[in-house]
């Protein structure tokens, strides 16, 4: 039966939720410093950081829209998740050594010692670029359905979004990454959590056990795993291509992501972080997937289908947008109310680390590649945490102002190009590394920043080539051409003389 949820229980929920979040941020940052702040003191238990990057892994876009679109595409997500693990094993022997043979901070030094001054700086600048896009919209679709929870005009948008930013900033600007690991255990717990008792709680409406349920799904389309029609962007094959090397660039030289495995005591127990969460992962994304068919079956047998829960048209049609708001209306409507207050929580506690990570990442880029932190002896330890916070700070206004952008837009066209530009600025990052690691050839340095522009223009170029004579898009499958066109502009401009690199 449909029903209201009640607003006090969300901001009862909202504030429990953050108590218990600043009471882990007080107590991981209590005698925090920037080494702290940076790389957690080099002290992060890996079993702890490989649970709590499952919940980083899986952000509040995922949360929202992969058991949704099960509606749309079955588990046709599955290839790309597949994809990962491959992904996650070149992290391991390939990336991680080197990071800690560097013994970094920001990885993106590498390309410093590796190429020179402007491809690092230009490597970095790649990076904020690409975490500012893809984090923002992270963010704002999650402050989007949360101030769908308040009555209509009751309270505008922007309150909403500066109270959610300025809570990120308090929690995170004094412990940073120290803090981050173990928030993201609770963000993973929270997550896992809102899923299983959404499960459980429409196999009892449906009369399921679990066998019945398992039985139901597998039993229908939505349990399909591969689709093998070339032309289609979820095609098996372009799927786990692009899961490999979708994980490479966005973990595997993404500074947050490498910073909680930076933060980890030695490179063994980074690698067993990695192996651990990439079979996690596949686990929990089957879950989520298995989610998106139980509410599909729950949908069309107990509600009249998308129609009858006005999230389809008079046709009966509805479209990726509609599918993002099934798991939110199923989970505060239909079911009880614990569910619905579950789903709240796991709905913050997906984005409260989330954007957190991202701030401390951007922080530490800045800092380190921008400022030089590690090489300036003329600012004393307590100018540079001034110098940090501040820049923390700045982050986090920034974040705000692109809240209010995409909210004033609201247009999932703008939001999909945001995605789009974020993924073409990954692209250098991964012709960068990989020129340095596969070749010995060092490059004229000054091209580095043109091969960064001219390589995702060129990306651009032949997806709408394709589009227009083939009728083929390239999907995820840009990001392999964009390196492959950076990793080309790199060979263009090499020096003749080839020199081992060393660390």
């Amino acid at each position: 039966m449909e029903h209201t949820f009640p607003l006090s229980w969300l901001l009862i929920a909202f504030s429990a939720y953050t108590a218990l979040l600043f009471f882990v941020s007080w107590l991981t940052s209590r005698k925090a410093d920037s080494h702290s702040y940076f790389i957690g003191n080099r002290k992060s238990p890996w079993p702890i950081v490989a649970y709590g990057m499952i919940g980083t892994s899986i952000s509040g876009v995922t949360f929202i829209s992969v058991p949704g679109n099960v509606m749309n595409e079955n588990f046709f997500y599955m290839p790309l998740v597949l994809g990962f693990v491959i992904g996650y094993v070149v992290i391991a022997q390939v990336l991680l050594p080197l990071y800690y043979k560097m013994n970094v901070t920001s990885i993106y030094t590498y390309l410093e010692e590796r190429f020179g001054f402007r491809t690092y700086k230009t490597g970095s600048a790649v990076f904020m670029v690409s975490r500012v896009l893809g984090a923002a919209v992270r963010i704002f679709v999650v402050v989007l359905v949360l101030h769908t929870f308040f009555p209509p005009n009751s309270v505008p948008y922007w309150i909403v979004a500066a109270v959610f930013m300025f809570l990120i900033f308090l929690y995170t600007f004094k412990g940073g990454v120290k803090t981050i690991i173990w928030t993201d255990v609770l963000q993973t717990t929270f997550m896992l959590l809102a899923v299983v008792l959404t499960v459980i709680s429409i196999s009892r409406a449906m009369d399921w056990n679990v066998a019945q349920m398992t039985r139901s799904v597998v039993d229908t389309d939505y349990s399909r795993w591969f689709n093998w029609d070339w032309s289609a962007s979820n095609n098996a094959v372009k799927q786990f291509i692009s899961g490999i090397f979708i994980t490479i660039v966005m973990t595997g030289l993404d500074q947050e992501m490498m910073q909680k495995n930076l933060s980890c005591k030695d490179l063994k127990s980074a690698q067993k972080n990695i192996y651990s969460t990439s079979i996690t992962l596949v686990i929990v994304n089957i879950l989520f997937l298995t989610l998106g068919a139980v509410m599909a079956l729950y949908v069309n047998n107990q509600l009249g289908g998308m129609q009858g829960i006005g999230l389809a048209d008079a046709m009966g049609t509805f479209s990726k947008a509609q599918t993002d708001k099934l798991f939110p209306v199923i989970a505060s409507q239909y079911l009880p109310l614990g569910v619905g207050l579950f789903f709240i929580i796991g709905l913050i506690s997906a984005s409260y680390p989330s954007a957190g990570g991202a701030l401390t990442s951007l922080t530490t880029a800045f800092c380190i590649d921008f400022l030089d932190f590690n090489k300036r002896d003329d600012l004393s330890q307590e100018r540079k945490d001034t110098i940090r916070k501040i820049v923390h700070g700045s982050y986090a206004v920034l974040f705000f102002l692109i809240l209010l952008v995409l909210y004033l837009v609201n247009n999932q066209a703008i939001i999909n190009l945001v995605y789009l530009l974020a993924a073409y600025t990954y692209g250098p990052l991964l012709g960068f590394f990989f020129f340095g690691i596969l070749t010995k050839y060092r490059v004229k340095d000054k091209a580095a920043p043109y091969i960064a522009i001219a390589a995702p223009i060129l990306c651009y170029l032949l997806d709408m080539a394709f589009k227009a004579w083939f009728d083929f898009g390239l999907g995820f499958t840009i990001l392999i051409c964009n390196g492959l066109f950076t990793f080309a502009g790199m060979w263009l401009f090499r020096e003749r003389k080839q020199e081992p690199f060393s660390v």
